[in-house]
């Protein structure tokens, strides 16, 4: 019997079907907007924009966020990981930027300011980004586990706050009416995924939301206004707001958002690439920082900011088990549409914000999920790895148990500190290095847990 040829195409590089592609890329769409609008949102609101000003650099940051999604996953020479990635409004510059808006003396110069400190920070990173891809070997499972599993844990917040309602100082935060949507939309993609299969139950999440925003409607929940009011077209014209500024602070301030914003990305493309199979090597890393970099100097073009990939679609990733980078691809052109097209952004901004909270709690809490797995097979059995666990968890759940932890560092020092991927990231590698490759180490049989070492103290007696 002759054997079948084995299937050369990996998952990542697979095409599927048109229906399943836009279905599945739609998807990640919704699961990343609200990081995508929000940035915008309150950056425009501290620097005092009209309302059409603010609906165009919302638009403008769909649009990059589109652009930069094309590099990650299709990729132009070195550039792009080609991993399932989307790429988006990196959160960890909002404080910046919102500092640099309130130290301009024209609010008017602001946009060009933040603009400006952008793109150095871009071309800079960009020349950087190889260094950053020599870090890889420094991430054994150990490592890569506790980051994966603290993304995990990092974002959840976001999703019950979510599920709390849009508005965090109105009366009804938090009230049983938003508590119960989410709860409901949460249900519902259970069910999908329990009783369901195939097609169905990859796109489980975004037949939530659907069902979700459904429910919401005679509720009063869903708001129609931003389809009501928005154009069919428009085009985030290149330079808007003015040519780009450049001041030295601001420009400082974002380099330092530039390196927390790559050691993320570089994160979660050792995470994903765990995920979907592909393991991220030197190269990859590179790559993807790369696309990360050239995607944030050429934003501000568009009047976007700052861009890096998004963690809470490796969720989406992990659950669904579609591992098409031509799936992200597609969801990058639905964002490029959203850009260029305000009423088709607008149908997306229909889905309640507690709709969102139900549905991410599957997804980042699959993230976890994918992070104990690595650490499972990371040798937990040795004593020296379980410190750099439990260590790494601790200083990385910090921002989100104790928000007011660096409260007394500069503002500068806590665009890292605040950033617990960032700074449990940054403790595993160097507790790694400590523990497993500087000085002398014993031999692996001889590093024994301590309820191993019990164990045969016990059998010896």
């Amino acid at each position: 019997m002759t054997p079948e040829p084995l299937a050369t195409t990996h998952p990542v590089d697979e095409r599927l079907p048109a229906l399943k592609m836009a279905t599945t890329g739609l998807q990640h769409v919704a699961a990343m907007y609200a990081g995508v609008v929000a940035p915008p949102l309150i950056v425009g609101a501290a620097i005092g924009l009209s309302a059409a000003d603010l609906t165009f650099l919302t638009g403008a940051c769909l649009f990059t966020a589109g652009l930069a999604t094309f590099l990650q996953t299709i990729g132009v020479w070195k550039i792009g990981a080609r991993l399932p990635f989307v790429n988006g409004v990196t959160f960890a510059g909002v404080a910046p930027m919102t500092a640099i808006a309130a130290s301009t003396h024209d609010r008017s110069d602001a946009l060009p300011v933040i603009f400006g400190a952008v793109m150095v920070a871009g071309f800079l990173g960009f020349l950087a980004a190889p260094v950053f891809g020599k870090a890889v070997r420094f991430f054994p499972p150990v490592v890569t586990g506790s980051v994966i599993t603290l993304i995990g844990v990092s974002l959840l917040p976001v999703a019950f706050g979510w599920a709390q309602g849009p508005d965090p100082s109105a009366r009804d935060y938090g009230s049983e009416t938003y508590l119960g949507l989410a709860a409901a939309t949460l249900v519902v993609v259970l069910l999908l995924r329990r009783f369901t299969r195939g097609f169905v139950k990859q796109i489980a999440v975004l037949l939530g939301l659907v069902a979700g925003t459904l429910v919401a409607i005679p509720l009063g929940v869903t708001d129609f206004g931003p389809v009501a009011d928005a154009d069919v077209i428009g085009f985030p014209t290149p330079f808007h707001f003015g040519a780009p500024q450049f001041q030295l602070a601001a420009i400082v301030s974002l380099c330092v958002v530039m390196v927390v914003s790559m050691t993320e990305s570089t994160a979660d493309m050792l995470a994903l690439g765990e995920i979907v199979g592909r393991p991220a090597d030197e190269r990859t890393i590179a790559a993807g920082l790369r696309a990360d970099t050239l995607g944030s100097a050429l934003s501000p073009v568009f009047n976007g900011f700052m861009c890096s990939a998004f963690a809470q679609n490796i969720g989406l990733v992990a659950m669904t088990r579609v591992r098409s980078r031509f799936v992200v691809a597609v969801g990058g052109g639905f964002l490029v549409l959203m850009g260029l097209c305000p009423v088709a952004a607008s149908l997306i901004a229909v889905v309640p914000r507690p709709v969102l909270g139900g549905a991410g709690v599957v997804l980042f809490g699959s993230v976890a999920a994918s992070g104990i797995q690595t650490l499972v097979r990371a040798g937990l059995e040795k004593d020296n790895n379980i410190l750099i666990v439990a260590v790494s968890l601790a200083v990385g759940v910090i921002p989100i148990t104790a928000p007011d932890f660096y409260h007394a560092f500069p503002q500068t020092a806590r665009i890292v500190l605040d950033s617990g991927i960032s700074t449990g990231c940054v403790t595993a590698v160097a507790l790694n290095l400590v523990f497993n490759h500087l000085g002398h180490r014993r031999d692996a049989q001889d590093v024994t847990h301590p309820m191993e070492a019990g164990e045969e103290i016990a059998a010896a007696r």
